[in-house]
């Protein structure tokens, strides 16, 4: 296991109430539903296997609407504006947060109007391999290049490529709106907090970073 993505979590019968991914600790103002967005990215494609696409970014309102506030803002990316609390109800979200990456499949399903727009995928081994990481590449970039974002389901600590390290030892949910190099870098868009609300990671740490849990990809 790599130094800089340290797994404390494993999906045990405890350890599923946190699947949907409440965030460890207590709310703060960063946490706030009116938080100014992020900037919007423009949806770019380039020769060297390049695309983001655009974001209208919202941070999550409370420490257990990760579930809900990923699905918005990969949502966001096809030009649609969708309640969280909306969406919350839907997927079954509780302070717990939301079960399963496959209570969010449906409900982008349904946002999207095509029933098989989304499928969920799962890493079940404590650890992803290789095979299952160039799933994960080759899955993203296929979501991605269609117009639509990937959203994971995470738990643990991994490093950004800039060297900020982000941490989400009960779980969360992201979504992943562009890759680089072909895919070997990914863009994540995360509710937790509007401080931190883009950086990128290694397709590598995020398969890591998914491992025991899954996520909805086209």
């Amino acid at each position: 296991m790599r130094t800089d993505l340290i797994r404390k979590t494993a999906l045990t019968a405890a350890g599923l109430a946190f699947t949907g991914g409440a965030i460890v600790g207590p709310i703060t103002a960063a946490y706030a539903a009116d938080a100014k967005p992020a900037s919007q990215t423009q949806s770019d494609r380039k020769p060297s296997g390049e695309r983001q696409l655009g974001v209208r970014y919202e941070a999550q309102p409370n420490f257990y609407y990760c579930g809900p506030a990923a699905t918005r803002n990969a949502l966001s990316v096809q030009g649609k504006d969708i309640s969280v609390d909306a969406m919350a109800k839907e997927m079954g979200t509780t302070e717990a947060g939301t079960n399963s990456i496959n209570d969010i499949t449906p409900v982008l399903n349904k946002e999207t109007g095509k029933n098989d727009a989304y499928r969920s995928v799962e890493i079940s081994s404590p650890d992803a391999d290789a095979k299952q990481t160039d799933k994960l590449r080759a899955d993203i970039v296929k979501t991605v290049d269609d117009g639509r974002a990937v959203v994971a389901n995470i738990a643990g600590t991994s490093t950004d490529t800039d060297g900020g390290i982000h941490s989400f030892e009960g779980g969360h949910y992201i979504s992943v709106v562009g890759y680089r190099d072909g895919g070997e870098t990914v863009k994540i868009a995360d509710s937790a907090n509007p401080n931190t609300a883009s950086y990128e990671v290694t397709v590598e740490h995020l398969a890591d970073w998914i491992a025991t849990r899954g996520y909805a990809t086209s």
